[in-house]
């Protein structure tokens, strides 16, 4: 199973605004970089948690149907199907009926069970594709408040300390930020 990213949410989970405050800026010179820091946290946070914060569309592509007709999700939490397809033997994509994959969005990793009749796979690799959204919503304040606060304070810290960090301390979060995002994080695969 491979999740491609498709298109990135539209907005992210701590606003510029709600950061140059966080970090008394009262200059826009910085906001750029700032910016770019909020993207790079809410990254870090997700990879960490095993949770898209904001929605975000997702494209899954199997070899085959699983035997026990239950797909688990790399990604959660996922909040629609938007599309199926089967390519067969030529190539061609076969488009995959809606009421044949049910979502299961209180499983944890989410799952997707086939309830219906689904097209014959034509080729050995990446024969399904299912196209899915993940996140909490379409705006910020849809996140939890937690999963808000590590990016905020990931971005700040980054901010702050340009440059000051020895490369192994970057390669995980605080303990403080951890602490953030450990209620969340999602049952592995």
């Amino acid at each position: 199973m491979t999740p491609l990213a498709l298109e990135p949410p539209v907005a992210e989970s701590v606003s510029l605004a709600e950061a140059r405050l966080f970090l008394r800026l009262d200059h826009t010179e910085e906001d750029d970089l700032v910016a770019t820091l909020i993207t790079a946290a809410r990254l870090m946070v997700e990879a960490v948690s095993g949770r898209c914060l904001i929605d975000q569309r997702w494209r899954i592509v199997l070899d085959r149907w699983p035997v026990g007709g239950e797909i688990r999700l790399p990604l959660s939490p996922v909040g629609a199907i938007e599309a199926a397809r089967v390519y067969d033997l030529l190539g061609v994509a076969q488009a995959v009926a809606g009421t044949a994959l049910a979502l299961d969005t209180l499983a944890d990793p989410p799952l997707i069970r086939i309830v219906g009749e689904v097209p014959e796979i034509g080729r050995a690799h990446g024969a399904i594709e299912i196209d899915i959204t993940a996140g909490y919503g379409t705006s910020a304040d849809a996140v939890p408040a937690p999963l808000r606060q590590a990016v905020l304070r990931l971005a700040a810290r980054w901010f702050e300390q340009r440059g000051d960090v020895a490369s192994r301390d970057a390669q995980a979060l605080p303990a403080e930020i951890m602490a953030l995002v450990a209620p969340y994080r999602r049952a592995r695969l």
